[in-house]
């Protein structure tokens, strides 16, 4: 498939996806969602791709959905039923699943705004790595709107109901330093180190083992509203295939003869 609306480099296991609208302040439209999920979906076990990192070209992340597109997500805003609006708003559904479900770890280097529904493509993501220049924003009260594509379900796990609802009720930009110490950076970094850094964490989870980071990703997604139990016995249920797999043997004999593993997702 050839993209139009974002770009795609694949090197070391990793998958660097950029959203390339830059002159948009890379909005979301149809076209660069349906551009997305078709790398999500290639990211299958036993692809090239093992960890995909989402970053924005120019001087932002993603302002969120392209008002102006009357084929974007947001583009039935001018029609008449409320039932038209949900249709269309309901575009954006497949884009947070897939990035929240997606079969390989997926981090957001969140070079500058996350806005609105660009806010909560970086908050779908396993990992938000930051620099002084980011900021998030749910600016939709700002026009009139609330958090429609995943934020209401995100931000109260992530920073508490009080900082969610401060976050939303105003739509106020919460800056680098705010969102690491409330836990939406994992890492806040210089931003010219940025690129470089975030590349490396990614190579690093790249290189680990396919199999266990695929249902450690799984078991705590379920977890997160599940109890310890439950989640104990999914845990219990994926570590017994974790405990046959080849990557187990590898990772014994590697910490045995103090060697680097070579995990092959077997």
């Amino acid at each position: 498939m050839t993209y139009q609306a974002i770009r795609v480099e694949t090197k070391d296991g990793v998958t660097l996806l950029t959203l390339n609208r830059p002159e948009r302040f890379n909005a979301l439209n149809r076209q660069m969602i349906g551009e997305i999920l078709d790398v999500l979906a290639k990211a299958k076990p036993g692809s090239d791709t093992r960890a995909i990192v989402i970053t924005g070209a120019g001087r932002g992340f993603c302002g969120g959905a392209d008002l102006k597109d009357p084929a974007g997500p947001a583009g039935l805003m001018e029609e008449i039923t409320p039932e038209a609006r949900r249709l269309g708003l309901r575009q954006f559904y497949p884009l947070v699943l897939g990035i929240r479900n997606a079969e390989v770890p997926v981090i957001a280097m969140v070079n500058g705004d996350a806005a609105a529904g660009g806010c909560d493509v970086a908050l779908a993501c396993d990992i938000r790595v930051g620099s002084e220049k980011t900021r998030f924003m749910e600016a939709f009260a700002r026009i009139g709107l609330f958090p429609g594509t995943g934020g209401c379900w995100f931000l109260p796990r992530m920073v508490g109901m009080s900082k969610a609802a401060e976050m939303i009720f105003t739509g106020d930009p919460i800056g680098a330093e705010d969102a690491y110490r409330w836990g939406l950076l994992s890492q806040l970094i210089p931003h010219e180190e940025l690129h470089e850094r975030t590349m490396a964490l990614a190579r690093r989870i790249a290189s680990g083992p396919p199999i266990a980071i695929r249902l450690a990703k799984l078991v705590m997604a379920r977890s997160v509203d599940a109890s310890l139990e439950t989640s104990l016995e999914l845990a219990a249920a994926s570590e017994s295939i974790t405990l046959t797999s080849e990557d187990h043997k590898e990772g014994l004999a590697a910490f045995l003869e103090k060697r680097e593993a070579r995990f092959t997702g077997r």
